[in-house]
């Protein structure tokens, strides 16, 4: 995360729900051997106070949770290189701007047979995006092929306990020389990910 404090003025409340639209990102725990990562995507309950994730039961992370585990995720957010030219004023050098969200906490096994629940939650919240496509539901799923799945992946969780945000979008610039950034983001940018950073850049 950028040290520099103008880029986290965002509160705790936006950088969750942040994190919970995007539910997506890569979960890290110390092991001996040096950090264990693993990406995922989790759901965060309404009131905040819990991740809740799986992971395939053959995962290292997994097969060391035999007790809770300090742990963190990283949500990673658009991205863009910021070429100096596009500030249009002198003596600037190049950067890179991003948004980033890094929820830490304690990560702990839950019970086996909350399983399909998980899957369940897990599902809608992805299917509901893509209405009004019929959404998928494990009930499509033959039982027997169900379950042979689900004993392969087993249910986590984070209790949250630390919220930080990273929304590096030139904000340590004067408003016109960020927003001519912006444009030229857009301008040169490929796909949604840079016309999404553009726009919060121009909302900073």
């Amino acid at each position: 995360m950028h040290p520099n404090p103008i880029f986290h003025t965002q509160d705790a409340q936006r950088n969750l729900a942040y994190a919970s639209e995007r539910a997506f990102g890569i979960l890290a725990v110390n092991a001996e051997a040096g950090p264990l990562m693993a990406h995922i995507p989790f759901l965060i309950d309404e009131d905040s106070a819990y991740l809740h994730l799986h992971l395939v039961r053959s995962n290292p992370i997994a097969r060391g949770l035999k007790t809770p585990l300090a742990a963190r995720i990283a949500v990673n957010g658009p991205d863009g290189y910021i070429s100096p030219d596009w500030y249009e004023v002198p003596d600037q050098v190049p950067t890179w701007n991003y948004v980033a969200v890094h929820l830490t906490g304690t990560l702990e096994l839950r019970p086996q047979d909350g399983m399909r629940d998980l899957l369940d939650r897990q599902s809608k919240h992805f299917e509901d995006q893509l209405l009004p496509k019929p959404p998928w539901k494990t009930d499509k799923m033959t039982p027997e092929v169900l379950e042979k799945m689900m004993r392969q992946i087993v249910p986590c969780r984070m209790k949250i306990e630390g919220v930080d945000g990273t929304w590096k979008l030139n904000q340590n610039k004067p408003d016109e020389v960020r927003l001519r950034a912006a444009d030229h983001v857009d301008a040169y940018g490929m796909g949604a990910e840079t016309r999404l950073l553009a726009a919060l850049m121009r909302g900073a």
